[in-house]
């Protein structure tokens, strides 16, 4: 009976304390803790999972880079040289006009003449300007290693230098193609017969443009043109 008893008081007690904890005021929170120093009252902001926004980086201004300079341009070879022979002319002094008149488009230009009936040919070196120059002028050539040459004193040929007078108009040509050779522009002229024709050939980067003046200019062997060898 005892134990009965003492159960049931037991039971009632628990009934009780359980009835007491349904029924109890839930506890207020506790306000903030308040600094008695002064100030603003601090609130709590809610706790979030995302992550800080970072702020945009403002990157510094950096000048635009130059553009790249173009490669140099490929060095372009001159055009190369072609010789020609104008004419012909009736006398010298048309030979000359036409010379003047193509300047520097015709380079290292020499006059040739040749005779209708001749009896003979002579080589010679246009005169000089004075009398030193022509000197100067004949030493080189016997530096040269040509002989049997001398300088002309009188008349319109003075201090022009005489190189030699032959009867078969190959031979004069040839001797003129060795002057020519070592830079010294040698001439023909012809002796006795009829009149002479005169013939401008020179060295020139544009051929078609001097046969724009004179269609008729045919080809020849730079070889024979006085400074070939500088082209």
């Amino acid at each position: 009976m005892f134990v009965r008893a003492l159960i049931v008081v037991l039971v009632a007690l628990n009934l009780g304390v359980a009835v007491w904890w349904l029924s109890r005021p839930e506890a207020a929170e506790a306000p903030p803790p308040v600094s008695t120093r002064g100030g603003v009252e601090l609130e709590l902001l809610p706790v979030t999972t995302e992550a800080p926004r970072s702020a945009p980086a403002l990157a510094a201004a950096e000048p635009a880079s130059p553009p790249a300079e173009p490669p140099p341009a490929a060095p372009v070879d001159p055009a190369p040289l072609a010789c020609l022979r104008l004419g012909p002319f009736p006398d010298r002094a048309a030979a000359e006009v036409a010379r003047a008149g193509l300047g520097a488009l015709l380079r290292e230009a020499v006059l040739d003449e040749e005779a209708g009936a001749a009896t003979g040919y002579r080589v010679l070196l246009p005169p000089a300007p004075d009398r030193a120059q022509a000197q100067a002028t004949a030493r080189r050539i016997a530096a040269a290693g040509f002989e049997d040459f001398i300088v002309l004193s009188k008349g319109e040929e003075a201090n022009a230098i005489a190189l030699g007078a032959y009867r078969n108009r190959d031979t004069a040509e040839r001797r003129i193609a060795s002057l020519r050779a070592a830079g010294f522009p040698a001439e023909l002229r012809a002796q006795g017969g009829g009149a002479s024709r005169w013939w401008l050939q020179g060295a020139t980067s544009d051929p078609a443009q001097v046969r724009s003046t004179f269609p008729a200019a045919r080809d020849i062997d730079c070889a024979t043109i006085p400074g070939a060898a500088l082209r």
